[in-house]
């Protein structure tokens, strides 16, 4: 199989003023792109490893693929995550259990704005759903791939890297991580909640 960029589920410049249409059509169009190319030609590359038995670039390839599979995976789910109808607070099951993990919606804000203005270098902040404990956490991606809870699942990510607000918010990346709250589409996050606890 091949992994395929998805279309945007809105007109990009339907999120602004929070971001850009031109931001917006950078990071899909392009960045997003990339990390949909560096994926495919990974799985043709370890294909071919296994075709010849060729395995001495397999560690390099491995996380290769990490980077730009779970970077697609990643910027999928962000599209997914924003709206121009979005903003405001989650009401529901969400709402309680966000209540319940971290004392009150205004406190998991503070946590996850925090978290997306503090990860080191480029990556991300993730609203994760950990099956374990079943508990609602924050995590810091680094990068795409590293620093995450092994089995957690994300329902809400917000990219810090620099791509995603530089040309709009320059060095501000915390006006970034506050604006973006103005856009979260709060449905989709209650979707992948109710599936994960489902």
């Amino acid at each position: 199989m091949t992994y395929t960029l998805p279309a945007l589920p809105y007109d990009p410049a339907s999120l602004e003023p929070h971001l850009s249409a031109t931001i917006l059509e950078l990071h899909h169009d392009k960045h997003h792109q990339a990390y949909v190319d560096g994926a495919n030609k990974a799985l043709d590359q370890l294909a071919e490893a296994r075709a010849t038995g060729d395995f001495a670039s397999l560690v390099g390839l491995q996380k290769t693929l990490a980077f730009n599979t779970s970077g697609h995976v990643l910027h999928s789910l962000y599209w997914q995550n924003l709206g121009p109808d979005g903003g405001d607070k989650p009401v529901g099951d969400l709402a309680a259990a966000i209540d319940d993990q971290f004392g009150s919606f205004d406190a998991f804000r503070k946590q996850m704005t925090a978290a997306t203005v503090s990860v080191q270098g480029s990556g991300w902040s993730a609203l994760v759903w950990e099956p374990v404990g079943q508990q609602l956490m924050v995590e810091q991606v680094e990068v795409h791939h590293e620093s995450v809870l092994v089995g957690s699942d994300p329902l809400l990510v917000i990219d810090a890297w620099e791509h995603a607000y530089y040309l709009q918010y320059q060095n501000r990346r915390a006006e970034y991580a506050e604006a973006i709250w103005n856009v979260v589409n709060w449905d989709d996050v209650a979707r992948r909640f109710a599936a994960m606890r489902g």
